[in-house]
């Protein structure tokens, strides 16, 4: 009898394949499971293996056994079935060798124990390291969401006072909220030892807040408590909140009776409209910027003196054009009016000193915008909104050394934040590290983001991949507001780098377009700069940011717009030479005195 024919009576083929289905289906279970249960990564690697192992077994077992009405039997003379075993052996073997060449630590002749390393990124979390997760909203309705991400922000910024603690930022730790995570995993990813979770229920008057820590190196809860009393009491709640984890964390409080939770309001219902604004006010899109504005108006009618609901209303209309269809010019004002009210109540409030800044740069008032950036990381240095906006203000003048530096502190301290992230890859897109900007893209987790795309789409064009390219370019440039159809940017992006045919058909497609904010950028990058510089003159879009920071890119078109004749008058005109002279040059230019007093050159 053939080989061939002596496998198939023996069932060696359907049992391989048979083991084949049920162990793919078992390694699919185990990846979700395995991490669900927080089982260390070795332990889905070692089952794996033994999944591996098993298929040559099982076709040993075939050979040598069969299935009878009598029950299982050896299958004719054992002896014989030498070379099965051998071919067995072998299987067994190489699949040992691979298993263990892939792991570094036998490569590199680490023997650390595989649970070692699967836990040294928590072991190597500060001791005095904490994440706030956005708490739970407990009342009778479930209607208080954004009052109970509030509250645990609110908790979040009185712990960061503390000195000696470690507290990651609110995108990272909210990052979480909703998806079913483990308390290692997000240890090992936010680089914390501990979490902090909790629930708020609100219930008319009546408030109870429950906060419990959890240990991430075992996720086991080594302290827990509930705050009951009435909304009147919420920052003596907050307050009782904050000494306790300090107290847990073995932190010694500078200052011992300064309170890490200041009064900030005589009305509770004003400070509970608030707590739901700040929420709104950090999702930006949709509607929910003005939503945010009308609960704040709501807290300043109940406590006008509210310096915090004046500055919040401050950062709202600052950014409120770039999200909705409004007048960049009435939102100016708003924002400036609302900031100045603020620092006429607290003269320390950072983010009224933020709002101030961006709304110079917004209006192309470089040199006018230092001053009041200077204060709110003087007064806050930590604030969110005012390091945010200091990387903008930097990255779009061509400070880019300035600005990665400040992304590099903010990303210690909220290491997954996505605009952070988003800022950190574009600044590695100047520096032409593909590796970096990709890494960052990676980090930021959703590939399908506008952030995302926009890193993907120059990737794309350097390596000629223009298909994908066009569509990440139109969904990105779409998705940052630009008001052109997905095929009219898809055609932007061919024009681009696809030929003088089709850079000639973008052009006549972005002159339909003259009041695009984004018209002026579209026409940088088809490489028409004497126009683009004049369409962003005349125009009236507060996005300086959006437009500036195509300058200083490393593609062809935005060289080609440096070094343009133009560039020399529009950057006077604007403003940006005077900022330079005084606060530094950018790192791709430098003054040239012998050709005039406001000449420079650039690479």
């Amino acid at each position: 009898m053939s080989l061939l024919a002596e496998l198939q009576r023996r069932k060696v083929f359907k049992v391989g394949a048979a083991y084949l289905v049920v162990a793919w289906l078992a390694v699919q279970a185990a990846s979700i499971g395995f991490p669900t249960f927080e089982a260390p990564l070795w332990a889905l690697r070692v089952f794996i293996l033994v999944c591996l192992l098993g298929f040559p077994l099982a076709l040993v077992m075939a050979w040598i056994f069969d299935a009878t009405p009598e029950g299982v039997k050896l299958d004719g003379d054992v002896s014989g079935n030498k070379r099965v075993f051998a071919g067995a052996a072998v299987l067994t073997v190489l699949a040992l060798g691979w298993y263990f060449y892939g792991q570094p630590a036998f490569r590199k002749g680490d023997v650390t124990k595989p649970a070692a390393i699967a836990t040294s990124a928590v072991a190597a979390a500060p001791k005095n390291s904490i994440a706030v997760m956005a708490f739970d909203d407990l009342s009778p309705a479930h209607d208080q969401e954004y009052f109970s991400d509030g509250m645990s922000e609110e908790i979040l910024n009185a712990l960061a006072k503390v000195k000696g603690l470690k507290v990651i930022g609110r995108s990272s730790s909210f990052e979480y909220k909703g998806k079913n995570v483990g308390a290692k995993l997000i240890g090992q990813a936010l680089g914390v030892a501990h979490l902090l979770q909790g629930s708020v229920r609100r219930q008319g008057d009546k408030l109870r807040i429950t906060a419990a820590l959890v240990q991430t190196s075992d996720g086991e809860q080594e302290w827990s408590q509930t705050y009951d009393g009435k909304l009147a009491d919420v920052f003596d709640l907050q307050e009782s909140c904050a000494r306790d984890i300090a107290a847990q964390l073995k932190v010694t409080l500078v200052g011992g009776s300064d309170r890490l939770v200041a009064k900030v309001s005589d009305s509770p219902q004003a400070y509970a409209l608030f707590v739901e604004a700040q929420t709104l006010v950090n999702r930006r899109f949709g509607d929910s910027l003005p939503r945010a504005i009308a609960l704040l108006q709501q807290a300043i009618a109940l406590d006008p003196n509210f310096a915090r609901a004046w500055s919040k209303q401050a950062i709202a209309y600052a950014v409120l054009a770039q999200y909705t269809a409004s007048d960049w010019a009435t939102s100016w004002k708003l924002s400036d009016a609302a900031a100045r009210r603020a620092l006429a109540l607290d003269p320390n409030d950072a983010e009224a000193y933020a709002a101030l800044s961006y709304n110079n740069f917004s209006q192309r008032r470089y040199v006018e915008m230092v001053e009041p950036m200077r204060l709110a990381l003087k007064y806050d240095p930590d604030n969110f909104a005012a390091n945010y906006w200091a990387v903008n203000e930097s990255a779009a003048l061509g400070r880019t050394t300035d600005a990665e530096a400040r992304l590099d502190a903010m990303l210690r301290k909220d290491p997954a934040n996505a605009l952070v992230l988003f800022y950190k890859g574009t600044m590695r897109w100047r520096a032409g590290d593909d590796a970096g900007r990709l890494d960052m893209m990676r980090k930021i987790g959703d590939n399908e983001s506008p952030l995302s795309q926009f890193i993907l789409t120059f990737h794309s064009a350097d390596i000629g991949d223009h298909e994908n390219g066009a569509k990440q370019y139109a969904n990105a440039v779409r998705g940052f507001g630009a008001k052109l159809t997905i095929e009219e940017l898809e055609a932007v992006y061919r024009g681009t780098y696809q030929g003088e045919a089709l850079r000639q058909a973008a052009l006549k497609i972005v002159a339909t377009h003259p009041d695009d904010d984004w018209a002026p950028t579209l026409l940088l990058q088809l490489g028409e700069p004497a126009r683009s510089f004049s369409a962003f003159e005349q125009g009236k879009s507060g996005l300086s940011d959006a437009y500036l920071n195509w300058l200083w890119a490393p593609e062809p078109w935005s060289r080609k717009a440096r070094q343009d004749p133009a560039f020399q008058g529009f950057a006077k005109r604007i403003g940006m030479v005077d900022y330079w002279k005084q606060f530094g040059w950018p790192d791709l230019c430098k003054p040239a005195p012998a050709r005039g007093p406001d000449a420079f050159v650039c690479q």
